[in-house]
């Protein structure tokens, strides 16, 4: 068990048939499948859930910048807060580290072309604002036309978190459009990252 883990994974039980200096037949196979890592583990257990992806905006001066984020979650009711977590290898965190504030999208089940374009490519190489209607909203940040439910939230704090770094937002600017279903993590996981995680 690693120092600090809360819990570890218990092996998987043994067949309660095989005992010592017994061997199963050919045709149960010679050798099992060795167990999962805890890493391993761990990963297939959180691939059952499925939850909103978000699309996250930043601008710094004339410089805009976006990706798909699915590491988030409101953090706190009272105050109201929300934290947003960016890869270290995304050209938005880069963007992000140098802007007040963010624009945080919840992204409809219908635009799946808008997720895979602020997914699956990198402001690093491609305009990702050329190929999709946005307008200036408040604070000067980018607000994607496809997206009618989105708010600006200032950044109250940068937390290092591995290999993202969480964006505690405070929220400012809330825009509630309609009401419908959210792009999610299991579609998601179909879209060919712009950059590794």
């Amino acid at each position: 068990m690693r120092r600090g883990a809360v819990c570890e994974i218990a092996p998987m039980p043994t067949d309660p048939s095989r005992r010592s200096g017994e061997s199963r037949s050919s045709s149960q196979g010679a050798s099992e499948a060795p167990e999962p890592s805890e890493p391993e583990a761990f990963d297939r257990l959180l691939g059952i859930l499925d939850y909103p992806m978000f699309i996250v905006t930043a601008r710094d001066r004339e410089e805009r910048a976006g990706c798909l984020v699915g590491f988030a979650s409101q953090a706190s009711i009272r105050p109201a807060r929300f934290l947003a977590c960016l890869s270290e290898k995304n050209h938005t965190y880069r963007v992000a580290q140098r802007s007040r504030r963010l624009a945080v999208h919840l992204v409809p089940a219908r635009a799946e072309a808008l997720a895979e374009l602020f997914g699956g490519q990198t402001g690093d190489r491609v305009d990702k604002f050329a190929a999709c209607a946005w307008h200036d909203g408040p604070h000067g940040l980018p607000i994607l036309d496809e997206c009618e439910n989105w708010f600006v939230g200032t950044v109250a704090e940068r937390l290092p978190l591995g290999d993202h770094v969480g964006f505690l937002l405070e929220p400012d600017h809330v825009h509630h459009g309609t009401a419908e279903g959210q792009f999610t993590f299991h579609r998601a996981r179909r879209i060919d990252a712009g950059h590794e995680a």
